[in-house]
């Protein structure tokens, strides 16, 4: 193989028209070191592309400076003398061009390729500018300029997600995804329940809407109120992560208020409360009632279900709320509607903080036992979020929202 072939192939060109002539070193402006490679694009040119004469002459050549992609990290630039021709009939000029870069752009694609791809490997824009030779502003025009926002998806899928979370300028943008493939469907730079509402309507036939067959939501009231009119056929399901967390926290308020009514803050039932409250949030099924264990804070060997039951014993009001945060979760974990449905209807109030979940679940009814019913969660799409949040914290936030949805594209791709 040739120099100049191999010169070629590193830099993935393909023009059979372009001849490499020499590589030389120089610096710029600002004393960087520049690797310059000098070429040159001839080639017969039959017609005149203005008038169809055969009547062309060349006329001298242009120098053009193109951008290449980096090799080991530093700046590449091509010095390409361009042919020029002259038509004698109608006295026009006109260029050799190439399929290397675009008209009237310095930017070749393969460095248009290499931005994006780092892009894509949630880099900011200063790194990727600084890996490919470039200004920072110029990776963002070659962004803006090569991905595009899809006005919608080919086809509606049967199961959808939908989320939110924090964008630009402390704003709240919507997210839905794929429940089954986790493809995002569309990101919105807002939450509003008009918003999403037209955008659906907008871009969607009732025929469409009416196969999506579920949607799953968080606790988010919001949500529940529109989608029916946006989806009729579709069941509302509520995440079972966030009902056990729901509980959780009631478990955790009156354990709290508990610990405020023990008057000798060294004894064994403060320190049992205060320091293994991890012990409470276990399932019953996983609670060691065997073999003792030192348990730091108490400091003392005992086992787990020793521990819980001592609390237990000395605060009734306490356990019954623990029981009523274990039937909760037994029902999410074995997915039995029938069991969460009859704790729903035997609960009595005790005027505790598991009374407020309580009647918050009863309000959410058909939602809340759906998610004992359908296999579908919120997990994929707190996925994309996780995605969205690491983006956010490499690139040290985005004053731009349009920016931001663009490279929320890319990571998504």
């Amino acid at each position: 193989m040739s120099l100049t072939n191999s010169i070629l192939c590193l830099f993935e060109i393909t023009d059979p028209n372009l001849i490499v002539t020499g590589i030389s070193k120089e610096r710029c402006s600002t004393n960087q070191r520049i690797h310059v490679v000098h070429a040159t694009l001839s080639y017969q040119l039959l017609k005149c592309p203005h008038c169809g004469h055969k009547s062309l002459i060349k006329n001298g050549t242009h120098m053009s400076h193109l951008r290449l992609g980096t090799l080991s990290g530093g700046r590449y630039e091509m010095h390409l003398k361009r042919q020029r021709y002259q038509c004698k009939d109608c006295s026009k000029t006109c260029g050799a061009k190439t399929k290397l870069v675009n008209r009237n752009e310095t930017f070749t694609h393969n460095i248009k390729h290499q931005v994006i791809v780092l892009a894509r490997d949630m880099l900011t824009s200063k790194e990727i500018a600084k890996l490919c030779g470039i200004s920072p502003s110029s990776v963002q025009r070659i962004l803006n300029a090569n991905i595009h926002l899809a006005y919608r998806v080919k086809h509606l899928p049967e199961n959808l997600c939908f989320d939110e979370f924090r964008s630009c300028n402390h704003w709240m943008s919507f997210n839905c995804c794929d429940a089954v493939s986790h493809r995002r469907i569309v990101t919105l730079k807002d939450r509003l329940s008009k918003d999403i509402i037209d955008y659906f309507e907008a871009r969607f036939s009732v025929q469409e809407r009416a196969q999506v067959q579920s949607v799953t939501i968080d606790m988010n009231a919001e949500y529940g109120s529109f989608i029916h009119r946006l989806f009729p056929n579709a069941a509302t399901i509520i995440d079972r992560f966030h009902i056990i967390q729901l509980a959780g926290r009631a478990l955790d308020n009156e354990r709290t208020q508990t610990i405020r009514t023990i008057q000798d803050k060294h004894s064994r039932l403060y320190h049992i409360l205060k320091s293994q409250w991890r012990l409470f949030h276990l399932d019953e099924i996983k609670v060691n009632d065997s073999k003792a264990v030192y348990l730091r804070g108490i400091n003392e060997y005992m086992t787990q279900q020793n521990a819980i039951d001592l609390a237990l014993d000395a605060f009734p009001k306490f356990r019954s709320v623990y029981q009523t945060y274990q039937g909760i979760l037994s029902a999410i974990h074995q997915k039995d509607a029938n069991a969460f449905q009859s704790l729903l209807t035997n609960y009595q109030p005790t005027s505790n903080q598991m009374d407020i979940t309580i009647n918050t679940f009863i309000k959410n009814g058909s939602a809340l036992l759906n998610s004992c019913r359908y296999p579908f969660s919120n997990g994929p799409i707190e996925g994309l979020n996780r995605k969205i949040k690491a983006l956010k914290r490499n690139c040290f936030g985005f004053r731009n929202i349009d920016n931001f949805f663009i490279r929320i594209s890319l990571i998504h791709e």
